[in-house]
């Protein structure tokens, strides 16, 4: 900001422009402006006083305007002429769509012989995925990346935060996303951080003894697939009981994977499980592409009237479907809460010596991730404020299987 003033007084011309884009409030731009003023007020307060009088969202100094526009608003921005400088404020808390129509505007005055400006993206890192994390792995980017953790609050001799603060701030779950520039999203309203971290505690004691790379080991094998439609990804979970607990042993999500891959790491994970040891195979029941091909694959009646009948048996002589079938399809539409609220017991769930039910290793960052982001409106994952929203739906099918024991 103070930067921004600083050409204004003394570089920019007449007619030039400069845009700033906030979060989808106008009373944050509105706030922007207020503050961009008042850098005059105990310096210069006759042009503080003229400022003042201007409207709530622009300054006009030299024929100089700066003006804030909200990021549900920017296409308010297109068609400009003279824009030398577009600042784009905590751009990674965008809604995704915004976050791409912001970039579209902004990049297209690159190049334009009457602008040309330069642009400055600033943020917080918010979730994986989002607009910074693409910019920064973009391989030939627009863009020079700089990055500033805490350690440069550190320096100088005139530091912004002393040690002692910063060992209060590292206290806190978000203090990797705060401070170190780590893409882990907003601490979600489902899972306690607490009970992710003894999740992680467990994971790290059972490796020891049972280290999620051996598969030899005799006992029951769960797996979770949640394929994509469109741009969603596909994701797979492999779980296995050990000694009273549940430990993950396989997660990965993959990016548009081809149908047949899908099938050919199925059967890879399955081959890696002792002889018998996968009992269930639990996909989303909406896509049923994938099931009827588990199903041949499998040598399992596809048939919805088989799968009815089955359904309607094991309610009447309560059964677990899974004690009868290998292929098991879920619905999210009918059962998402329930899964929701069962994951949120089997992550949160403690023995009687106050130790971790579900061993979660620290090599899986998007399970953890998608756990600490996970974000629920009534009872409903909310996908858009959720990290790896596809990554958790598959866990929920996964740990679906595990019962408490009566």
């Amino acid at each position: 900001m103070y930067w921004i003033a600083y050409c204004y007084l003394t570089k920019w011309k007449a007619g030039d422009r400069v845009c700033v884009v906030v979060g989808p409030r106008i009373d944050l731009a509105e706030d922007f402006i207020a503050r961009f003023k008042r850098l005059f007020a105990r310096n210069f307060p006759g042009i503080y006083a003229e400022l003042s009088k201007q409207g709530s969202t622009y300054a006009i100094l030299n024929l100089v305007k700066v003006e804030a526009f909200p990021s549900h608003h920017v296409d308010a921005m297109r068609g400009l002429d003279k824009v030398k400088f577009i600042l784009a404020d905590e751009a990674d808390y965008f809604p995704p769509f915004q976050q791409k129509e912001v970039r579209s505007v902004i990049e297209g005055y690159i190049g334009k012989p009457n602008s040309d400006p330069t642009v400055v993206l600033v943020s917080t890192p918010n979730a994986p995925n989002g607009l910074f994390q693409q910019i920064e792995l973009e391989p030939n980017s627009l863009y020079y990346k700089f990055f500033l953790d805490y350690h440069y609050g550190l320096e100088g001799p005139h530091p912004i935060y002393s040690e002692e603060q910063i060992e209060k701030a590292k206290l806190s779950p978000d203090f990797p996303r705060e401070f170190e520039g780590q893409y882990l999203g907003l601490i979600g309203n489902v899972i306690s951080p607490t009970a992710i971290d003894c999740c992680l505690e467990l994971g790290e004691e059972m490796d020891k003894t049972t280290p999620i790379d051996d598969w030899s080991i005799q006992t029951q094998y769960v797996m979770g697939i949640d394929a994509g439609y469109g741009s969603s990804n596909t994701a797979i979970m492999v779980s296995r009981f050990v000694n009273g607990k549940v430990q993950l042993i396989y997660a990965k999500e993959f990016t548009r994977p081809n149908f047949s891959d899908i099938i050919d790491t199925v059967w890879d994970l399955k081959d890696r499980c002792p002889d018998g040891g996968l009992q269930n195979i639990i996909i989303d029941a909406s896509n049923s592409e994938l099931y009827t091909a588990l199903c041949t694959e499998f040598k399992q009646n596809p048939s919805p009237k088989y799968l009815a009948d089955k359904q309607a048996w094991c309610k009447k002589v309560n059964t677990p479907l899974e004690s009868h079938l290998f292929v098991i399809p879920v619905p999210f539409s009918i059962r998402g809460r329930e899964m929701l609220s069962h994951l949120k017991w089997i992550v949160e769930e403690q023995d009687e010596d106050n130790k971790a039910m579900f061993a979660l290793d620290n090599r899986f960052n998007q399970v953890v991730t998608a756990l600490r982001t996970a974000q629920a409106t009534e009872g409903l994952l909310s996908k858009e404020d959720t990290a790896f929203d596809d990554t958790l739906d598959s866990l929920r099918l996964n740990l679906s299987f595990y019962r408490r024991s009566v």
